[in-house]
């Protein structure tokens, strides 16, 4: 596993820190425990593991330690994203977003957001797109 990736439990953890924008280890086990029935050595290790990837920074305040994201949310989804389409083979792309619109709640903002960026992407689109897989 590379430090960009984190796992689904690391998501729980940040996506907590985002909400609040800054939480002590105590906050985080108070929800986490309740939300998860984690214990607090569990927690711990992922906070740990967080700071290590470069997710979170900590700061000391007194005894407490204060954590706050490193990295923009929206980052770390495109981030997160990109990982996945860079594993799979090109050939396969519009079928997955199909599947993510799907499968997927959107607003009627970002559906209008999608069409508009799809209608211009259209324009130099190729009519097929040829596999990569094999190119060096």
């Amino acid at each position: 596993m590379e430090k960009t990736d984190i796992t689904k439990s690391e998501w729980e953890v940040m996506r907590i820190v985002w909400t609040l924008g800054e939480a002590t280890s105590n906050q985080l086990i108070n929800i986490l425990s309740q939300k998860k029935d984690w214990s607090s050595s569990t927690i711990k290790t992922l906070l740990s593991r967080l700071c290590d990837k470069d997710f979170l920074s900590v700061e000391k305040d007194g005894r407490k330690n204060i954590y706050h994201s490193a990295i923009k949310e929206q980052n770390a989804y495109n981030m997160s994203v990109n990982r996945v389409f860079e594993s799979m083979c090109c050939m396969h792309y519009g079928e997955t977003l199909h599947d993510i619109i799907e499968n997927i709640e959107l607003s009627k903002t970002d559906i209008d957001s999608v069409i508009n960026l799809l209608k211009k992407k259209r324009d130099t689109a190729p009519e097929k797109v040829h596999c990569k897989c094999l190119e060096e």
